[in-house]
């Protein structure tokens, strides 16, 4: 039998927090840019006596080190716990830091690494991120888009011909699994931090604006050289992804202050969807909860609004847009599949959406007017949603339009002499895998069921899509031998074994509790569809991230650097090394 004082701390040592000791931000092991600015806080776990209160940095107290005497709460959010906190600090020399924190009684000890960069080698960085993207989504577009013949693909995709390639983990700080919030604020801080979070350390406080912030490379690009910025996806703007760029939260859901922080960051260029919560909460279609315009500050503040592709093309004809705000739907914008063949989602509510492909290359006429360079995230947000939903098609297909993004991006670097550090990444993988295809020939074996038609190993064969137009899209998905792509992770649904020509696919819908969800009856009847339980809580009503590495691809100054097993937060290291943003101290 355990004794109850050695089961509390073998508990603690379990969950990786030392048991009645301060938490300290930024958490042991950080690696800081030098220069970067960055919040300081101590939370203490119970009420402390300020005058035997002692934090020192490499032996100097903190004050002198972080040059401010910082803010000390006695109860924080009114309980009888202590904080020290100092905002927007900053380290200069590189080399190892060790932090103490004693209140008397008890003490705690991180070590943070300060880097340097080297000169700036990069004029620009562009990283695009598939949202979600799995290596089954990229080897999937590359059937689809390219072809294949007796085992040999007839081409490869554009973030195949990249020379360098790394595996990229994808842990946060509180969890195995990440999201798109802690994965995205990882490259662009350099700092781990928890699920839902995004510029931040996710501290105690009740209030999701005041935690501990870190600077993001939007922010330290424009500080330090004068960047031009651009944020560009086909999510809403206010997602995760895009909005971890430049916004500080540990609340991604906070739509309506995140658009705040978006006009307070003021990018050059900001595209996607997410007009709802842009608009005054009187406007049709809004989700503000107050009456500000948003779209009218921006156009007040001298951006060129566009809200359809007639609309962007005739921005991108001016000679004289070095800003702009577009926004082409009140949610997520349409994928590739929809806009282009079956007119399903809400295309028919917004018919004129750009493509991404035309995003990112107004995106690049406006901010290479920028002497200094630019900074450009480029998001193919909608493949992660799609495999939410088990929707294999339509995230494919977004797999494709993604390639021909960084295809159209090579090819204005290669005509620039390769000034530009290009990045192609995954935020985090979805747990898919193609096993096979599905043989949907009626004719010739018309009573067998469609589970017993998923052909692996030499039943597989190849699949009989259409040759692909000249975007490497496939006219048509319902084709009789098509990809058998599932997934790991299921809620309870129906297996109809086909693509949903009409809408994309919903297996679940909301259950009769709350915060519970159910199988879609809609699919019942569905020929050939069969019940599969799943196995995730009742509370998961689609299929969720995994953990696994996720591949990047890179091209340009500074790449070389990328091999082998690398971290999230190294992302960041990398494009701030490109950029020489580092301000080092001797």
């Amino acid at each position: 039998m355990i004794k109850p004082f050695v089961a509390t701390a073998l508990a603690a040592v379990l969950s990786g927090s030392p048991a009645l000791a301060q938490t300290i931000y930024p958490i042991d092991r950080a690696e800081i840019l030098a220069g970067a600015r960055f919040d300081f806080k101590v939370e203490f776990p119970d009420r402390v006596d300020p005058s035997k209160l002692k934090v020192t940095v490499n032996g100097e107290d903190f004050a002198a080190a972080f040059g401010q005497p910082g803010t000390f709460v006695e109860r924080e959010d009114g309980k009888d716990q202590s904080a020290l906190t100092l905002r927007g600090v900053t380290l200069t020399r590189p080399g190892n830091v060790t932090v103490e924190v004693s209140d008397g009684t008890r003490s705690r000890t991180v070590a943070w690494t300060v880097y340097n960069t080297g000169p700036r080698k990069a004029k620009n960085v562009i990283l695009f991120i598939g949202d979600g993207l799995s290596p089954a989504h990229r080897t999937a577009a590359r059937l689809l888009s390219k072809g294949i013949a007796e085992g040999k693909s007839l081409g490869k995709l554009a973030i195949d011909h990249m020379p360098h390639m790394a595996l990229v983990a994808t842990a946060g700080s509180d969890s195995i699994i990440t999201d798109s919030a802690n994965a995205a604020s990882a490259y662009a801080t350099g700092h781990k931090t928890a699920v839902n979070a995004m510029g931040v350390y996710a501290d105690r406080t009740a209030n999701p604006f005041d935690d501990p912030r870190v600077e993001t490379i939007a922010s330290l690009a424009k500080r330090r050289h004068g960047m031009g910025i651009g944020i560009v996806t086909n999510t809403e703007v206010e997602d995760a992804t895009p909005a971890a760029m430049v916004t500080h939260t540990r609340r991604r859901a906070a739509y309506d202050e995140i658009v705040e922080q978006l006009f307070a960051a003021k990018p050059d260029v900001l595209m996607g969807g997410g007009a709802a919560n842009f608009l005054p909460q009187t406007a049709p279609g809004s989700k503000r909860k107050d009456d500000v315009d948003y779209v009218a500050r921006f156009r007040d503040a001298g951006y060129s609004v566009a809200t359809t592709k007639t609309e962007l093309d005739a921005v991108n004809a001016r000679s004289d847009t070095r800003k702009l705000l577009g926004l082409f739907a009140t949610g997520n914008m349409d994928g590739a599949l929809d806009r282009k063949f079956l007119k399903g989602g809400d295309v028919k509510k917004f018919p004129d959406q750009p493509d991404l492909t035309e995003q990112v290359q107004t995106a690049l006429n406006i901010l290479s007017k920028n002497d200094a360079g630019f900074f450009l995230m480029v998001e193919s947000g909608m493949i992660d949603k799609y495999a939410h939903l088990l929707d294999m098609e339509r995230a494919v297909y977004d797999t494709i339009m993604l390639d021909n993004a960084v295809s159209l991006a090579r090819k204005w670097a290669q005509a620039r002499g390769e000034d530009t550090l290009i990045l192609v990444l995954a935020d985090h993988n979805h747990p898919n895998s193609l096993v096979g295809t599905i043989s949907d020939d009626m004719s010739t074996t018309p009573n067998v069921p469609l589970r017993e038609r998923v052909g692996t190993y030499d039943k597989a064969g190849f699949p009989n899509y259409p040759a692909p137009d000249a975007d490497g899209y496939p006219s048509r998905v319902d084709v009789s031998r098509r990809l058998a792509i599932f997934s790991a992770s299921l809620p309870d649904h129906y297996e109809t074994f086909r693509p949903k020509l009409d809408n994309p696919n919903e297996p679940s819908v909301k259950g009769d509790a709350p915060g519970t969800f159910k199988i879609n009856e809609k699919y019942k009847d569905v020929p050939g569809a069969v019940l599969r339980f799943g196995n995730l809580p009742a509370m998961m009503g689609a299929s969720v991230h995994s953990g696994e590495d996720v591949i990047l691809t890179a091209v340009g100054p500074g790449s070389e650097r990328i091999h082998g097993s690398m971290d999230n937060t190294d992302v960041f290291r990398i494009m701030a090394d490109a950029l020489g943003l580092a301000a080092a101290g001797q």
